[in-house]
C-alpha cells in the first residue's frame, strides 16, 4: 500500500486506539480537487485533505454513532486541526461488520 505520510499517521493513531479488526483509509481528495469554501481550495493539489474511513473494532461496543464518530475525531484530532479537511467515518463493532 502507498500511502501518504498524513494517511500513515492517520492509520498508527487509529490502530493505536482502537485495535481494529478492519481499517480502511481512503484518500479521496482528487475528487475534491478545484472545490472551494470560505477559506480557500478544500482539496490540496498533493491530497490528503479528504478521507473515507471505514474501521471496525470492539472499542465502539455501546457507543452509538455520534460517540463512535467523536472517538475517532478525538483520536485524529491533531490531522483534523490541520492538514486533514474532511473524513467520511463509517465506525463499527465487529458484530456489526458485514466483512
Amino acid at each position: 500500500m502507498d500511502e501518504g505520510p498524513i494517511a500513515t499517521i492517520m492509520r498508527e493513531k487509529l490502530t493505536s486506539a482502537f485495535h481494529p479488526t478492519r481499517l480502511e483509509l481512503e484518500d479521496d481528495s482528487a475528487r475534491h480537487a478545484g472545490h472551494h469554501h470560505e477559506g480557500g481550495m478544500d482539496a490540496k493539489p498533493r491530497g490528503e485533505s479528504h478521507f473515507n474511513l471505514t474501521i471496525v473494532s470492539d472499542a465502539f461496543v455501546g457507543m452509538n454513532r455520534v460517540q463512535r464518530q467523536r472517538a475517532v475525531n478525538a483520536a485524529l484530532a491533531a490531522e483534523l486541526a490541520g492538514p486533514v479537511h474532511a473524513l467520511s467515518i463509517r465506525a463499527q463493532t465487529n458484530d456489526e461488520s458485514d466483512a
